[in-house]
């Protein structure tokens, strides 16, 4: 497999986040979760870029964009995509987001109230009570955890994003969700992210899903074991209109283990086809 390289930059008040463009056609921005980067969305840009401009980016302290030390929390990260709409000058495009993707694309919705066009949510965290055991304890522990040896962090990490896949990941795909992990500043950087995170985030928009008036389609892998299924269902039903897929066998990294299966559901959707919401 080739490096996956993000070709531009942005800079976000000093620091960067990297990002691309490709395709043509009506834009669409892809926002990936964590502990992912934009290396896991590669399936969905190279078959939506074939009739749409695809955006994508890595996250403020994920992938190949800044990871110094300061905040990368869900707090600001809907800042950073409305910071980037602005910069891409785009204006009502249709979003994808999985994971805390799909979170930070409710927050820029309906905080920053910024428009799009349609909203695809892709097993998102979006509903509380979320966030492991294993999330915790970093919480409590963020700098022993830092300051572990490279081998055991390296072996941590392949073991935690293992439980993310309904089926084994090929070796491949679990280099390229770790390398940007590795090294002193990718290690502190995991850790600093789920440290960071906090059902708060959601908490702080939860009530306002009943009042989202675009169409939004829900994809959740069945066998997702990080955010079960009928958090997805509660999500469907609070959100008025919306749509729920279910992609079978399947867990929370659907985007890897099912991409032709998670195209072949949402691209109807992409193109106009509202029939099946509900």
């Amino acid at each position: 497999m080739t490096a996956w390289q993000l070709e531009r930059s942005f800079d976000f008040h000093g620091r960067t986040v990297r990002y691309d463009v490709c395709g043509s056609g009506p834009p669409v921005v892809l926002v990936h979760g964590t502990p992912w980067s934009s290396f896991n969305l590669r399936h969905l840009i190279r078959r939506l870029s074939a009739d749409h401009t695809v955006y994508y980016y890595d996250l403020l302290g994920y992938g190949q964009s800044d990871k110094s030390e300061g905040d990368v929390s869900l707090g600001v990260q809907n800042i950073v995509l409305s910071a980037l709409l602005d910069h891409w000058q785009l204006h009502r495009p249709l979003v994808i987001g999985h994971d805390f993707g799909g979170a930070t694309a409710l927050r820029t919705y309906l905080i920053d109230g910024r428009a799009f066009e349609k909203l695809v949510l892709i097993d998102p965290v979006a509903v509380s009570p979320w966030g492991s055991p294993f999330f915790r304890h970093v919480r409590d522990h963020e700098a022993a955890f830092a300051g572990l040896p490279d081998f055991i962090h390296d072996a941590i990490v392949r073991a935690y994003v293992k439980t993310a896949a309904f089926e084994p990941l090929a070796e491949a795909i679990l280099d390229g969700i770790v390398a940007p992990w590795t090294g002193s500043a990718g290690q502190a950087a995991f850790y600093r992210q789920i440290a960071q995170a906090d059902s708060a985030y959601t908490d702080e928009v939860q009530a306002a899903y009943a009042g989202i008036s675009i169409p939004v389609q829900i994809v959740w892998g069945r066998e997702d074991a990080w955010i079960p299924l009928e958090r997805g269902e509660r999500l469907h039903a609070m959100i008025p209109g919306s749509r729920l897929s279910v992609i079978d066998d399947a867990g929370h990294l659907v985007i890897e283990e099912r991409p032709e299966e998670v195209i072949a559901t949402i691209r109807p959707f992409l193109a106009g086809d509202d029939t099946a919401r509900g």
